[in-house]
């Protein structure tokens, strides 16, 4: 069936907050995307956050993004009082970690709170339902307590997880630990919600999975047997680390620093942390992008402590294995993956044994070579998903501006167009292609250029931040309407 999407994380979307969270702007989202025809919303991974707000860099691969939590959502559900919505002074423009840190996350740990005394049982209910949380709540509740970071940096017997310390640090912090468990039910709820809201309408909800979890997770705390790590120390360090080799957006590689997988270990258990993990994320969303599939073959390895990751090599991954595990416990799954970058032939013939739809981005196809994979009169398959550009990409428009004279103007030449609009061509493209899902970033429909880059990747600062002033106007809209319907795009009326 053909569709079409719009790619907008939670925090991009403008509301009456310093920043995009699960409140009234979300579903004022929903409502324009339910105007406009579009069916697909695509999300990044809604987990917590890393460092610079990096959402593919979080310290959990379960828990909610507690960041996301709408506070107006939590005075009507009667946790606070409208008088403590004391909104700082902000950029609507862009996310403040400042005011995500000292305003956003006071305000929901006291509505957190007031829920652990109000209702306990419902913290029960929640916990049975959702196991990983009490390790989660644990954790948050020790690094708060001990003022750090990562676990690493724990004392000792908490960082191994002594028994007895363990069952101490649990005692000693039981109130911090329930107001964790309660900060994911409310996460759960308002998301649930918003889910509702979007199924109601006829919205189907497109998640992501990132390949790897941070060094200092709970995930690697709770289960470091399924990582590659050494110890120095009496300390459990990742070595060695993720990046990728050198490429288009980095001419050194990147380096992500991420633990690997003990992909031995993983399989002796039958997968069973990746089973749990792709579980709790279909209880999220209904769609599912796998970032980085080309690790599952391969993937980079860089020995601790290297300037930079040129020096890397392929290490093997679970390959299929892992995947027909996934299907054997939990059914056919409806995912994509991301097969960009450094790819060989071993990767491709992965994805197609699997039968697993990938990804083409419009922006890469203007090199003048006509057989480029990228352009969409050489696509083979109805199932490939087509973007304008994603999260990784400058905006349409940013990119037009920022490429060399002659990829303009193989650019023009290929969409006969004078190049005035670049974000409306490429969404000509992708939407007239013969792909089933073709995808847009939010801000190519608001006509905005690099300022509203959402990442670059290999810079460390400056990204996750942009947000959106206001929706696309009434002739964008209307713009957009038209072309979704006119190539068979359009979302099919809610019963």
């Amino acid at each position: 069936m053909r569709r079409a999407g719009i790619l907008a994380h939670p925090t991009a979307l403008p509301g009456p907050g310093p920043l995009g969270d699960l409140g009234e702007g979300a579903v004022a989202f929903l409502d324009w995307m339910v105007e406009v025809g579009v069916g697909l919303w695509q999300v990044l991974p809604l987990h917590p956050t890393g460092g610079g707000l990096s959402p593919y860099d979080s310290p959990s691969a379960f828990a909610g993004g507690t960041h996301l939590i709408s506070p107006h959502r939590l005075v009507e559900a009667g946790l606070l009082e409208a008088r403590e919505l004391v909104i700082p002074f902000h950029d609507g423009s862009r996310v403040s970690e400042a005011i995500v840190r000292d305003w956003q996350r006071p305000l929901v740990a006291e509505a957190a709170r007031r829920l652990a005394e109000a209702d306990p049982d419902a913290l029960q209910r929640f916990a049975e339902a959702q196991p990983w949380v009490q390790d989660w709540a644990l954790y948050q509740a020790l690094l708060q307590a001990h003022g750090v970071t990562a676990w690493q940096d724990l004392p000792a017997p908490l960082a191994r997880r002594d028994g007895r310390a363990m069952a101490a640090a649990r005692k000693k912090h039981q109130a911090q630990v329930q107001t964790e468990i309660a900060l994911q039910l409310l996460f759960w709820q308002q998301w649930g919600q918003l889910r509702s809201a979007a199924h109601s309408r006829g919205i189907r909800i497109l998640g992501d999975v990132p390949i790897f979890v941070s060094g200092g997770s709970c995930d690697v705390w709770a289960g470091r047997e399924r990582f590659k790590g050494i110890e120095e120390n009496g300390r459990w360090h990742p070595d060695p680390i993720a990046g990728v080799p050198p490429d288009y957006f980095s001419p050194d590689g990147q380096l992500w620093g991420n633990p690997h997988y003990d992909w031995p270990a993983q399989a002796r258990e039958g997968y069973a942390w990746w089973v749990a993990r792709i579980r709790n994320l279909f209880s999220l969303v209904d769609e599912v992008r796998i970032d980085h599939f080309r690790g599952f073959v391969a993937a980079w390895e860089v020995a601790r402590g290297a300037p930079d990751a040129k020096g890397g090599h392929w290490a093997a991954g679970p390959g299929k294995a892992l995947f027909d595990q996934l299907r054997q416990e939990l059914g056919p799954l409806p995912i994509f993956v991301e097969d960009l970058g450094e790819i060989g032939p071993e990767v491709h013939a992965l994805r197609k044994d699997l039968g697993l739809p990938g990804m083409k981005i419009l922006q890469f196809g203007f090199n003048g070579n006509p057989h480029h994979p990228f352009l969409p009169h050489n696509y083979d398959d109805r199932r490939w998903v087509v973007y304008t550009g994603t999260h990784d990409n400058d905006t349409s428009l940013g990119w037009y501006r920022s490429t060399d004279d002659l990829t303009r103007h193989r650019f023009r030449v290929y969409v006969a167009r004078s190049g005035e609009e670049p974000h409306w061509d490429l969404l000509r493209m992708a939407w007239s292609s013969v792909a089933d899902t073709a995808v847009t970033q939010l801000q190519d429909l608001l006509g905005l250029g690099s300022e509203a880059r959402f990442n670059t990747p290999g810079v460390a600062t400056g990204n996750w931040a942009w947000r959106a002033l206001h929706l696309p106007d009434v002739h964008a809209s209307a713009r957009l309407a038209e072309l979704t319907a006119t190539f068979g795009r359009a979302r099919p009326a809610p019963r």
